[in-house]
Protein backbone atom coordinates (compact mmCIF):
# COMPACT_ATOMS: atom_id res chain seq x y z
CA UNK A 1 0.00 0.00 0.00
CA UNK A 2 1.22 3.35 -1.03
CA UNK A 3 1.86 6.46 1.99
CA UNK A 4 1.54 9.96 1.77
CA UNK A 5 5.22 10.03 1.53
CA UNK A 6 4.87 8.10 -0.99
CA UNK A 7 2.80 10.78 -3.50
CA UNK A 8 5.01 13.30 -1.76
CA UNK A 9 7.70 11.87 -4.00
CA UNK A 10 5.85 11.78 -7.24
CA UNK A 11 4.29 14.78 -7.19
CA UNK A 12 6.93 17.03 -5.32
CA UNK A 13 6.88 18.29 -2.21
CA UNK A 14 7.23 21.67 -2.42
CA UNK A 15 5.11 23.89 -0.07
CA UNK A 16 3.71 27.25 -1.13
CA UNK A 17 2.14 29.91 1.74
CA UNK A 18 1.64 33.72 2.62
CA UNK A 19 1.67 35.64 5.16
CA UNK A 20 -1.98 36.49 7.58
CA UNK A 21 -1.35 39.80 6.59
CA UNK A 22 -1.17 39.52 2.98
CA UNK A 23 -4.40 40.39 1.02
CA UNK A 24 -6.50 38.00 -0.65
CA UNK A 25 -6.18 39.02 -4.10
CA UNK A 26 -2.45 38.29 -3.55
CA UNK A 27 -3.23 34.65 -2.25
CA UNK A 28 -5.42 34.56 -5.15
CA UNK A 29 -2.45 35.80 -7.83
CA UNK A 30 -0.28 33.03 -5.86
CA UNK A 31 -2.72 30.48 -6.15
CA UNK A 32 -3.46 31.08 -9.81
CA UNK A 33 0.57 31.72 -10.42
CA UNK A 34 1.14 27.98 -9.03
CA UNK A 35 -2.16 26.91 -10.48
CA UNK A 36 -3.17 25.66 -6.65
CA UNK A 37 -6.35 25.22 -4.82
CA UNK A 38 -4.84 26.67 -1.70
CA UNK A 39 -2.16 27.89 0.17
CA UNK A 40 -0.38 27.43 3.66
CA UNK A 41 -0.84 30.54 6.45
CA UNK A 42 2.14 30.86 7.98
CA UNK A 43 3.45 32.77 10.63
CA UNK A 44 6.69 32.48 10.83
CA UNK A 45 7.57 28.85 10.98
CA UNK A 46 4.44 28.57 12.50
CA UNK A 47 1.35 27.28 10.42
CA UNK A 48 -1.82 29.06 11.13
CA UNK A 49 -4.39 27.76 8.42
CA UNK A 50 -4.95 27.52 5.17
CA UNK A 51 -6.74 29.44 2.40
CA UNK A 52 -8.62 27.53 -0.18
CA UNK A 53 -10.52 28.56 -3.45
CA UNK A 54 -13.66 27.51 -0.80
CA UNK A 55 -12.99 30.22 1.66
CA UNK A 56 -12.56 32.64 -0.67
CA UNK A 57 -15.94 31.88 -2.12
CA UNK A 58 -17.93 31.65 1.43
CA UNK A 59 -16.36 33.62 3.22
CA UNK A 60 -15.71 36.60 1.04
CA UNK A 61 -17.20 36.60 -2.21
CA UNK A 62 -20.78 36.03 -0.38
CA UNK A 63 -20.75 38.36 2.45
CA UNK A 64 -19.57 41.52 0.37
CA UNK A 65 -16.12 41.58 1.52
CA UNK A 66 -13.28 42.97 -1.64
CA UNK A 67 -10.03 40.66 -2.11
CA UNK A 68 -8.17 43.86 -2.19
CA UNK A 69 -9.06 45.01 1.04
CA UNK A 70 -9.61 41.99 3.21
CA UNK A 71 -6.77 40.44 5.12
CA UNK A 72 -6.28 36.41 4.67
CA UNK A 73 -6.12 35.77 7.89
CA UNK A 74 -10.31 37.03 8.21
CA UNK A 75 -11.03 34.12 5.75
CA UNK A 76 -8.73 31.44 6.28
CA UNK A 77 -9.31 28.19 8.08
CA UNK A 78 -7.58 28.29 11.30
CA UNK A 79 -8.02 24.40 12.53
CA UNK A 80 -5.64 22.99 9.92
CA UNK A 81 -6.00 19.39 9.99
CA UNK A 82 -1.80 17.54 9.14
CA UNK A 83 -1.25 13.67 8.23
CA UNK A 84 2.14 12.64 8.69
CA UNK A 85 3.98 10.56 5.72
CA UNK A 86 3.23 7.45 6.88
CA UNK A 87 -1.09 7.60 6.57
CA UNK A 88 -2.01 5.72 3.73
CA UNK A 89 -4.16 7.56 1.06
CA UNK A 90 -7.55 5.47 1.98
CA UNK A 91 -7.13 7.11 5.45
CA UNK A 92 -7.03 10.54 3.66
CA UNK A 93 -9.77 10.04 2.13
CA UNK A 94 -11.65 9.41 4.65
CA UNK A 95 -10.22 12.55 6.72
CA UNK A 96 -11.01 14.83 3.95
CA UNK A 97 -14.42 12.87 2.92
CA UNK A 98 -15.64 13.90 7.05
CA UNK A 99 -13.84 17.18 6.59
CA UNK A 100 -15.32 17.97 3.69
CA UNK A 101 -11.89 19.30 2.38
CA UNK A 102 -9.56 18.84 -0.26
CA UNK A 103 -5.91 19.79 0.77
CA UNK A 104 -3.72 18.29 3.46
CA UNK A 105 -0.43 19.70 4.69
CA UNK A 106 2.10 16.79 5.49
CA UNK A 107 3.81 16.99 8.52
CA UNK A 108 7.09 15.40 9.84
CA UNK A 109 7.22 16.31 13.88
CA UNK A 110 6.70 20.31 13.39
CA UNK A 111 7.68 20.64 9.81
CA UNK A 112 5.47 20.74 6.85
CA UNK A 113 7.14 18.68 4.39
CA UNK A 114 4.39 19.27 1.74
CA UNK A 115 0.52 19.01 0.80
CA UNK A 116 -1.39 16.91 -0.93
CA UNK A 117 -5.40 17.30 -2.57
CA UNK A 118 -7.99 15.03 -2.97
CA UNK A 119 -6.87 14.38 -6.63
CA UNK A 120 -3.27 13.22 -5.27
CA UNK A 121 -5.26 11.01 -3.08
CA UNK A 122 -7.72 9.59 -5.79
CA UNK A 123 -4.78 9.46 -8.26
CA UNK A 124 -3.23 6.67 -5.75
CA UNK A 125 -6.01 5.19 -4.52
CA UNK A 126 -6.81 4.13 -8.09
CA UNK A 127 -3.06 3.38 -9.30
CA UNK A 128 -2.59 1.10 -6.04
CA UNK A 129 -5.98 -0.58 -7.47
CA UNK A 130 -4.70 -0.62 -10.94
CA UNK A 131 -1.87 -2.83 -9.67
CA UNK A 132 -3.58 -5.17 -7.65
CA UNK A 133 -5.68 -5.70 -10.48
CA UNK A 134 -3.37 -6.75 -12.39
CA UNK A 135 -1.43 -8.65 -9.35
CA UNK A 136 -4.89 -10.91 -9.74
CA UNK A 137 -5.13 -11.32 -13.49
CA UNK A 138 -1.49 -12.34 -13.78
CA UNK A 139 -2.49 -14.99 -11.15
CA UNK A 140 -5.30 -16.39 -12.15
CA UNK A 141 -3.91 -17.06 -15.85
CA UNK A 142 -0.49 -18.72 -14.52
CA UNK A 143 1.71 -15.31 -15.13
CA UNK A 144 3.91 -14.91 -12.54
Amino acid sequence: MVTVGQILKVKGSDVWWVAPDATVYDALQEMADKDIGALLVKDGDALIGIFSERDYARKLVLVGKTSMGTPVQEVMTPDVICVTPNLSPFDCMELMTDGRFRHLPVRDGEAVIGVISIGDVVKAIISDQEFTIQQLENYISGDR
